[in-house]
Parts: structure tokens; C-alpha cells; sequence
């Protein structure tokens, strides 16, 4: 083989590496107008090349979010309101082979990208980051220390989720019977396709449910509401149980 044959053979090489490497972002949204501009902006600044697209999947706002998404260089998909089918119509509409779920409120870490193409590259199926607040309250920060550990209690859609899309696929994608948990419920089917990664690197997120809820009682139920999901609630009945224990919610 020539040595221009082996250069191109090699560069098509890294190409193809390169574009396995392209991320997605997916980020779901409900009336998120208060967030999602902000959001958008660390992304485009934070990003690189890595990532080719962000998709933001409208589930029927009634506030400014699509026009914020649009503003901010999404890509914008409609959907139902139902975070499982809007993820899914993201991941249905996206163009590359990694896909990054992200929270309208939920900034990821700087350099994020090459940190779930290493990720990927050592042998992950999908993963996550660890989590951290925008509120220094002690009481959070050590909720937060114990993402570190791959336990299921500790697994939500405020870490974000990276995964190759044909597991993702492979998985069925979110299970859309489910109105609460499916973000935790996910974890458990890609694991089966292979390692799962908590990245050392943490997210930030909003800690706006605890503060309008109270620390320790938001805590509570977040706890209460894993307890009634793992001892086989309907999601029914979680959900009403859910909208009467908080102060606000999108659900």
C-alpha cells in the first residue's frame, strides 16, 4: 500500500472515530423559559466540536421556552408533554451515535464532552456525572456526595445521562408507561448492555424544589417517593401522592 493510500486509509480512520465521538444534547422542556437561555449559553460555550446539535424537546410550553430554544441555537422538536417521550422523540431525531440528556436547569462540567468520549472510548455504554447544587447548604452538598457510589437510589435525571445510541435503542429507549422514575428505571436496562460510568466530574443543578420546599423536607420525599416506586405503586398513584406532598411541580 502507498504511503498516500495509508495517509488516506488513516485519516478516514480518525474521521470515523471522530464522528463516533459526536454528541447529542437532548434536553426535555416544560415552561423552562427562566432557565433555558442560560443553559443554552454555558453549552455553546463550554461545548467544542464535539458536540454537532442541541435538541430541545418542547412538551407544549405555555411560556417563552421555544422562543428562548430558538434563540439560543437549539434545534427545536415538539412533542406530548411526558419526559420519557419527549427523551425519546429527542433520541429519535438525533444525528449522531452519542446522546446526552441533560435538564433545562442543569449546567454539565467544562470539558464535559472529551470526558464521555474517554468514557466511551474505555469501554462504556453510557454513564453519568456526579451531582452538585446552586445553593451551599451542607445538607445538600452531602446528598450530593453519595452520587459518587453506583447504587440505583442514587440514580436521576438531574446527573444527566450519556449513552450510545444503539443502546440506548437496543434498550428500548424510556419506558413511556412511566410518568415518574423513568430517568432511574433506564439505568437499570443499559447496565445489562454493559458498564455504566460515574464520571468524576459533577453537574451543577438547580436547587430551586428544595428551597421553595425546604431542604430536609424535599429530601423526605424524594425518599418517601423511591420507597412507594420500589414497593410497586402505580405511577398513578405516585403522581397524586407526589403533587400533594410539594408546592410546585411540572408534572
Amino acid at each position: 500500500m502507498s504511503s498516500a493510500v495509508q495517509a488516506r486509509t488513516s485519516q478516514a480512520y480518525l474521521d470515523a472515530k471522530d464522528y463516533a465521538r459526536m454528541i447529542t444534547i437532548i434536553i426535555p422542556t416544560y415552561n423552562e423559559a427562566a432557565f433555558i437561555g442560560a443553559t443554552l449559553a454555558r453549552l455553546r460555550a463550554i461545548s467544542g466540536e464535539a458536540v454537532r446539535e442541541v435538541i430541545v424537546v418542547d412538551g407544549s410550553s405555555t411560556d417563552g421556552t421555544v422562543e428562548e430554544a430558538l434563540e439560543g441555537g437549539a434545534r427545536v422538536v415538539r412533542s406530548v408533554k411526558g419526559r420519557a417521550v419527549q427523551m425519546n422523540a429527542g433520541a429519535a431525531a438525533a444525528t449522531t451515535n452519542l446522546l446526552y440528556f441533560l435538564h433545562a436547569e442543569t449546567w454539565p462540567p467544562e470539558g464535559f464532552a472529551a470526558l464521555i468520549a474517554a468514557a466511551v472510548d474505555n469501554g462504556a455504554v453510557a454513564g453519568c456525572f456526579r451531582l452538585s447544587f446552586d445553593h451551599d447548604h451542607w445538607f445538600l452538598r452531602a446528598n450530593c456526595w453519595f452520587t459518587r457510589f453506583d447504587m440505583q437510589a442514587f440514580r436521576y435525571g438531574d446527573q444527566s445521562l450519556f449513552v450510545r445510541k444503539e443502546v440506548f435503542h437496543r434498550a428500548g429507549g424510556f419506558d413511556e408507561r412511566l410518568i415518574v422514575f423513568e430517568d432511574n428505571e433506564i439505568v437499570r436496562r443499559l447496565k445489562r448492555s454493559g458498564p455504566f460510568r460515574i464520571l468524576s466530574a459533577s453537574v451543577r443543578t438547580s436547587a430551586r424544589k428544595y428551597i421553595e420546599n425546604g431542604i430536609y423536607r424535599m429530601q423526605a420525599i424524594f425518599y418517601l417517593m423511591y420507597f412507594l416506586y420500589r414497593a410497586g405503586w402505580s405511577q398513578e398513584r405516585l403522581l397524586r401522592t407526589y403533587r400533594k406532598l410539594i408546592t410546585q411541580d411540572k408534572l
